[in-house]
């Protein structure tokens, strides 16, 4: 599976599920247990290469803004659910997170910024395949800590200053 198929992967079922994470997981799921367990495994690496090149600072901000505070699990959840939202809106983000304000349409805190079946689908439909766990991907491991500079979370002049248009669309 190249990065283009992974794309089109997490957009056919992202659409199918109509934005829903959790449906869009189950449909992950079921698609991937069509395909071959070496597929499957193309299919975990591209997921994990995008999620631990998302544990950057500049995002972790953002997410903060979006999810109105976000713990260490939340944010590993919404790096899930950001890459489930597509590449556009994914690249777009690390290019420049405050642009998550014009990259996502409605945001519903109920359901959005979670992903965190999305980062299993990969797995299960492994072991569904195969009735296996699925090996060492071999990626790199994320740093230990998020790339770039450290943001004071808990500061809301900052994280206003720093995310300008999320901060008016999200928290005013």
């Amino acid at each position: 599976m190249d990065e283009t198929e992974f794309w089109e992967l997490v957009d056919t079922t992202r659409e199918a599920a109509e934005g829903d994470p959790e449906e869009q997981a189950d449909l992950l799921v079921d698609r991937l247990a069509q395909m071959d367990p070496e597929a499957v495994l193309d299919f975990a690496r591209h997921f994990e290469a995008r999620y631990n090149r998302s544990y950057r600072w500049d995002l972790w901000g953002a997410a903060w803004v979006l999810l109105d505070g976000a713990s260490d699990d939340a944010f590993d959840f919404f790096r899930c659910w950001l890459i489930g939202q597509g590449r556009e809106v994914f690249e777009g983000a690390l290019h420049d997170p405050d642009s998550l304000a014009d990259l996502l349409g409605e945001f519903d805190e109920e359901i959005d910024g979670d992903g965190e079946e999305l980062g299993y689908a990969a797995d299960e439909a492994y072991e569904q395949l195969t009735g296996t766990v699925a090996p060492d991907l071999g990626v790199p491991p994320a740093p230990a800590e998020p790339e770039g500079t450290p943001i004071d979370l808990e500061d809301d002049r900052v994280l206003a200053e720093r995310y300008p248009r999320l901060w008016d669309r999200f928290k005013e």
